[in-house]
């Protein structure tokens, strides 16, 4: 019996485990094995190509290679800077939410939750039209009150992709932190009202210790997303090349290696170094943020 509900168990987790196979864990495979391979040209490169096995050549290469180190080191330190400010900014929603009605709370949840049901790509373009001096209205805005702004700038560039980011990721941020504030139980606000407090004091003493696993979680995600960043940049690259350049972000290194330059192992190496910056990273900030939850 106990046996025949295991592998009824089993079945029901089937298509699940055989799309996380095929999805996941077979290109993984495929892009470690690539990129363990370099292609050659024979002769004087007029003959055909062929692919010889190199070994961990390709990721020495990358590891050394300063355009990419400077991608991960730049998209790290707009990180540090753009996180921050967007989860500040969801956690402030979320704790007006909290304190409203459940009725308008629901309605300003919708209202808030529109700008991540748009897709990223259409966002950023959106966006871009916003900033362009010539159809986007926030440059003669700026000119009646004296500010002389060009969002394509060098100095500008990441603050506008900074904002497009946060206008675009508050609304799912502020979601999951309201969804934590919910399971607070609510006789701890009553009793706090009673001993004199403020709602500000039970905000900074109450709901925001309650909801720092979801700060972890979506710091967390935000992180795994930022490093992966691509859309964004790859559309301002369209509109201000001469500041957005091939190598602006590590995907964008990756994308213009294997379908520009076509050096596929190459680029399946710098996809596998990625990845494991990407865990590294995510880990120390779990392990730090998590120690400071508790």
């Amino acid at each position: 019996m106990i046996r025949s509900l295991r592998w009824k168990g089993a079945a029901f987790t089937a298509p699940f485990q055989l799309g996380f196979v095929f999805l996941y864990l077979l290109p993984i495979g495929y892009a470690v094995h690539q990129s363990l391979f370099r292609t050659r040209q024979s002769g004087l490169g007029l003959g055909g190509a062929t692919e010889a096995f190199s070994g961990l050549d390709n990721y020495r290469q990358g590891l050394t290679d300063p355009a990419f180190m400077s991608s991960i080191l730049r998209v790290m330190l707009f990180a540090c800077a753009q996180i921050p400010v967007m989860l500040f900014i969801s956690l402030l929603l979320a704790l007006f939410l909290d304190a409203l009605t459940a009725r308008l709370a629901a309605r300003f949840r919708i209202v808030l939750l529109v700008p991540y049901m748009i897709p990223g790509v259409v966002a950023a373009i959106v966006w871009i039209n916003l900033y362009s001096p010539e159809v986007g209205p926030l440059t003669p805005l700026g000119t009646v009150f004296g500010f002389d702004w060009n969002f394509f700038a060098p100095s500008m560039v990441w603050p506008s992709i900074g904002n497009l980011l946060t206008w675009h990721g508050i609304g799912y941020n502020m979601v999951i932190i309201y969804s934590a504030l919910q399971g607070v139980p609510r006789e701890l606000f009553e009793a706090a009202r009673l001993d004199g407090a403020s709602e500000i004091r039970i905000a900074r003493a109450i709901k925001i210790p309650y909801v720092r696993g979801a700060l972890v979680l979506t710091g967390l995600l935000s992180v795994i997303q930022m490093l992966q960043i691509f859309n964004e940049p790859a559309l301002f690259r369209n509109v201000t090349p001469q500041t957005v350049n091939d190598s602006f972000t590590p995907i964008m290194i990756i994308y213009n290696k294997a379908f520009n330059a076509g050096d596929y192992h190459y680029a399946a190496a710098l996809s596998v170094l990625l990845a494991l910056i990407l865990g590294v990273a995510s880990f120390l900030f779990y392990r730090l943020t998590s120690r400071e939850a508790d």
